[in-house]
């Protein structure tokens, strides 16, 4: 009995083990979703469904991938829930928004962190840039810095969270123009917050470069300043904020890629690694993304993991006793 229950243990775990490989090697054999952590219209949703375009056809993936927004809390809502109750099957797939998640799992709260995820691939870098109302009788950044020394906590300005890049840009720039000012994050995210500026619900608004160039273009924004260390070639009459007189660097720039839950398959893992960069470099992609006012920068799954790592040890250094 025992050596008849010990062979089909023996056959079960054969079955069992042909049945994943070839279930790895025909991945994916359904449709794909991705999560991401902001509303809809938002930057990071307009750019996630045009970088994921392609996935259907027979050179990528060859099976589309449908976006599911959970946004909330900054992009804490949907990656507790990519961390703690997504599948890890490789049908569940995330987008991440750098520094947001990692500045958030640093200042703790959530259930999540970089050992919470694998990074597949990045697809662009979208710097923070202020903007105020179209209207607005700011016209440079020392407008606004004059103003907030004058009137100390009262100049109100949006973004699309707390600990995110917009966030992140605001305390880099507090610290570097010696000024206190009233940072109002937006439960809408991005696009919330861009409203605001636009509605004049706030004097003005730090967002990101590809929201604010759209809004811009439809005369409803001024865009004063980027957070970045060069000028974006989107925006090559927009100083950045170094060349205005205020030490800031890149660590509000918002990288953007595609990652999947801890657990996933590694030979999952290593097909999307291998496909989704492709993916990110097809033509209609990139032209797409252009005309949207959203830079690219891909990188490749080893890159992103060494983003990640260089980026986390930045944000401790700046979040340090906040």
């Amino acid at each position: 009995m025992k050596q008849l229950l010990a062979g089909a243990a023996i056959a079960l775990m054969g079955l069992t083990t042909t049945a994943f490989a070839e279930g790895a090697e025909n991945y994916p054999e359904r449709p794909v979703m991705m999560m991401v952590s902001y509303g809809a219209g938002g930057a990071t949703d307009f750019q996630a469904r045009i970088v994921t375009m392609t996935a259907g056809n027979e050179d990528a993936l060859g099976m589309p991938i449908a976006i599911l927004n959970k946004p909330g809390a900054g992009g804490r809502v949907g990656w507790n829930w990519l961390a703690t109750q997504a599948d890890a099957d490789g049908y569940t797939l995330g987008a991440y928004n750098v520094p947001h998640f990692i500045a958030q799992s640093i200042k703790g709260g959530v259930e999540y962190s970089t050992d919470s995820f694998e990074p597949i691939a990045n697809w662009g870098a979208d710097p923070a840039v202020f903007v105020v109302g179209a209207d607005s009788d700011f016209n440079s950044m020392q407008d606004v810095v004059a103003f907030a020394k004058e009137n100390p906590g009262k100049l109100t300005f949006s973004g699309a969270g707390l600990f995110v890049g917009h966030h992140i840009a605001a305390l880099q720039l507090e610290k570097a123009a010696d000024v206190k000012m009233a940072y109002i994050p937006n439960n809408k995210g991005g696009a919330g917050a861009m409203k605001a500026v636009i509605a004049g619900e706030v004097m003005g608004g730090i967002n990101n470069l590809s929201d604010a160039f759209r809004a811009e273009q439809a005369g409803n924004v001024k865009i004063l300043g980027v957070f970045d260390l060069e000028r974006n070639e989107f925006l090559p009459d927009v100083p950045t904020l170094k060349e205005q007189g205020y030490d800031i660097d890149n660590a509000s720039v918002n990288f953007r890629g595609i990652m999947v839950p801890k657990g996933t398959p590694e030979d999952v893992i290593e097909k999307l690694a291998a496909t989704v960069p492709a993916m990110f470099e097809n033509g209609k992609v990139a032209g797409k993304m252009k005309a949207g006012g959203s830079p690219m920068k891909i990188m490749t799954r080893d890159e992103v993991k060494q983003m990640w790592a260089d980026r986390a040890a930045t944000l401790k250094e700046l979040l340090a006793g906040l």
